[in-house]
């Protein structure tokens, strides 16, 4: 009787794996040799080796020209991910404006542009050609400065999952198709992009994987996350992953009610968090006619603006208490508007942690209030999402863009051989 074998070991994912694994070590590490990348994954220099030149032919490595001597042995060249080739690009679509910008493979964001205009007045296929021109124009600067997008990521208000924005109150959109909206735009404006991978999150998660992976944290990987803009939006990161939820609609505190008989909100409740915290609340409670007009008129001490602040950082207080006492977070981000707000909104907005969290380490000086980093939002996380996914499986994304080239090529020109370089 014949004894079952067993399966083989698939020599060519095996190897996808060990690429992916030696670019995100030196991803990592910023700058470092091959040696030093052998001894962190457990790898023999040879087969390291032949990893980082396939990488390199990829161009998704460079070697620097540097050498380090940090170890014992020969000095090493050093090795760092390429500044140019695959980037990923984000888009931010807000309430009251659109930003894009374009990333490199070391998370640098290197183009970025910023419209100002009020979403609401337009539908959405509108809004999502809009966002989809000034991405256009962030690709061409970046073409100038040889990046090439891997995919692009979109950073959507509301609730969004499986390409589609199912419920954004503050725009009016519902069922949005808005992956296939924005790539439909995209294409005709760059038909480059045709096939461009693109893929969709709140606009409050990519905030978060921001401060995460780019912000000032420190070891801090268990968070709550606010962004403050027309409406309030959040986000939970748990031990550096994100908080989905069931249906991966997690981390909507701006409809959090925090007072049953108070003004309706445009999700169709009464007394959201956003009606008090909200910008346009805040707008409207202090009299000021902006973000930067309330900061003056709060710094000046006017007293319109200063309860208006107080009353936000109460509410603010009252609705992160509950989220405190359930989730036990590390530290509560404040980003969006807040962080220029937050010398008049963290007294009370603190006063009410300290009096509402049970556990009792929520007090005025413990330091887990904190502003987000000035570096990070909802675009840059949504570029880095896409750049994710090339370190995770940089052979895919090779074969995905010289795909995408061929397409392109007039039925005229000689197919040869294709670089990894896209």
């Amino acid at each position: 009787m014949n004894q079952p074998t067993e399966p083989k070991a698939d020599k060519s994912g095996v190897r996808r794996h060990n690429l992916s694994l030696v670019l995100r070590t030196v991803h990592e590490a910023g700058e470092t040799t091959r040696a030093a990348v052998a001894a962190r994954v457990g790898l023999t220099r040879p087969a390291v080796s032949s990893l980082v030149e396939q990488l390199l032919g990829l161009g998704l490595l460079v070697e620097s020209g540097k050498t380090f001597s940090g170890q014992a042995g020969r000095p090493g060249t050093v090795l760092k991910p390429a500044d140019t080739g695959p980037a990923g690009l984000g888009v931010e679509i807000n309430v009251d404006y659109v930003t894009a910008c374009v990333a490199d493979l070391t998370g640098t964001d290197r183009v970025r542009r910023t419209e100002h205009l009020d979403n609401r007045e337009a539908g959405a296929g509108e809004v999502l050609a809009r966002a989809a021109r000034i991405a256009a124009g962030a690709l061409d600067e970046a073409a100038g400065l040889g990046l090439l997008p891997a995919g692009a990521g979109l950073a959507l208000p509301g609730l969004v999952s499986g390409g589609t924005v199912r419920q954004a109150p503050n725009l009016g959109w519902n069922e949005v198709p808005a992956e296939h909206l924005f790539a439909e735009a995209l294409t005709a404006l760059r038909p480059a992009t045709a096939g461009l991978p693109v893929a969709s999150d709140n606009e409050a998660n990519s905030a978060a994987l921001a401060e995460l992976w780019f912000g000032s944290l420190g070891e801090v990987r268990t968070f709550l996350h606010l962004t403050g803009e027309i409406g309030v939006g959040g986000a939970i990161v748990v031990h550096g992953e994100l908080l989905r939820g069931a249906h991966g609609f997690a981390g909507e505190i701006g409809h959090t009610v925090v007072d049953a008989e108070g003004p309706r909100c445009r999700c169709g409740s009464r007394g959201c968090l956003e009606q008090y915290a909200g910008q346009a609340a805040l707008l409207a409670a202090a009299g000021a006619t902006g973000v930067p007009d309330l900061a003056r008129r709060a710094g000046a001490g006017e007293p319109r603006a200063l309860t208006a602040l107080a009353e936000a950082g109460r509410m603010l207080g009252r609705a992160l208490s509950g989220a405190v006492n359930l989730l036990d977070p590390e530290a509560v981000v404040l980003g969006g508007i807040y962080p220029r707000l937050m010398p008049w909104l963290a007294p009370a907005l603190t006063e009410e942690l300290a009096g509402r969290v049970v556990s009792g380490l929520w007090t005025p000086d413990a330091g887990r209030l904190r502003p987000a980093s000035a570096a990070t939002d909802a675009a840059r996380g949504a570029a880095a999402l896409v750049l994710r996914d090339v370190l995770a499986d940089p052979l895919a994304h090779a074969t995905a863009a010289a795909g995408r080239r061929s397409r392109r090529r007039p039925p005229s020109s000689p197919r040869g051989v294709v670089s990894g370089r896209p």
